[in-house]
């Protein structure tokens, strides 16, 4: 069987997911006619058929469901394996790091100390991100981030740097704010945020974008959050941070493109899982 090409499954994947040759078409900035010819041809390469067509619909076969959902993840690496080339092509490349403002536990610095000591160290790009940071490495956009385990790490290698308590931070006049411990429990009736990309079915408050604008809710009472103990780094004075002695721990680790070969990333995951196994997490909230 002749390989498949890039261009093939993309047209593929603009009429499965429109279901309708017309309007794929307008999508790919092509004529219908070589769409619907490139599809059979892909069809009698494959040996089976992709798509029922009638005069009135089009729908996916079993065989059409199964290739749109590998198709979709075959160009999203090219296009990833395309910009990573592209930026490590560059006269100054760069080690892309994503990351959500606060979200390294207290590591950062010197992780980034250790790494530039490396010969095979480039300078660190930070890309501040709060829901999208697992989805910037698997375009790449960037080369690794740093994640919790709640994210979807499937596709990605990963070194655990740091596991925590967690914490619910509250307004500093709230009346849960000046006890020594929490539990789950008490935080019943709280509005919780939404964080972008995460399904959470106990956040029913506004979307929250970065750490910033969480603080100022909390602050004027929109909502009360569950975060890593770290984050007790970026406590205002008008909030407080209570433990929750019943909360699961957050893993913090380092996420990178499974079967990487870059010496550069490599040299940092060595810097940061050397900083890691050094440094413990610090006291817990006041």
């Amino acid at each position: 069987m002749d390989p498949v090409e890039t261009r093939e499954l993309a047209y593929f994947v603009a009429v499965a997911e429109e279901l309708n040759f017309t309007r794929a078409a307008e999508r790919l900035g092509i004529a219908q006619p070589p769409l619907s010819r490139a599809i059979r041809r892909l069809e009698r390469r494959l040996g089976v058929t992709l798509l029922e067509r009638t005069s009135r619909r089009v729908a996916l076969t079993p065989a059409g469901e199964v290739l749109l959902g590998d198709a979709r993840k075959a160009l999203d690496t090219v296009a990833a394996a395309t910009r990573r080339a592209r930026r490590a092509g560059r006269p100054d490349p760069r080690l892309v790091l994503a990351m959500k403002p606060g979200g390294d536990g207290g590591l950062l610095p010197d992780i980034l100390k250790a790494y530039e000591a490396d010969p095979d160290a480039l300078p660190v790009e930070i890309v501040s991100s709060v829901g999208e940071r697992a989805a910037l490495v698997r375009d790449g956009r960037a080369d690794v981030a740093l994640l919790h385990t709640v994210h979807d790490l499937s596709g990605f290698d990963t070194e655990e740097l740091l596991v925590e308590d967690q914490a619910a931070v509250l307004p500093a006049d709230h009346p849960l704010a000046h006890r020594a411990s929490l539990r789950r429990a008490d935080l019943e009736g709280e509005t919780l945020p939404r964080w972008p990309g995460k399904v959470d079915d106990d956040a029913t408050g506004p979307e929250v974008r970065d750490v910033a604008e969480l603080m100022q809710l909390i602050a004027l009472g929109r909502v009360a959050a569950v975060v890593p103990e770290s984050a007790r780094r970026l406590m205002r004075g008008d909030l407080a941070c209570v433990p929750l002695v019943d909360a699961p721990p957050a893993t913090l680790v380092l996420a990178w493109p499974e079967g990487s070969t870059s010496r550069a990333l490599a040299a940092f995951v060595r810097a940061a899982a050397d900083v890691a196994a050094r440094v413990r997490s610090g006291p817990a909230c006041p």
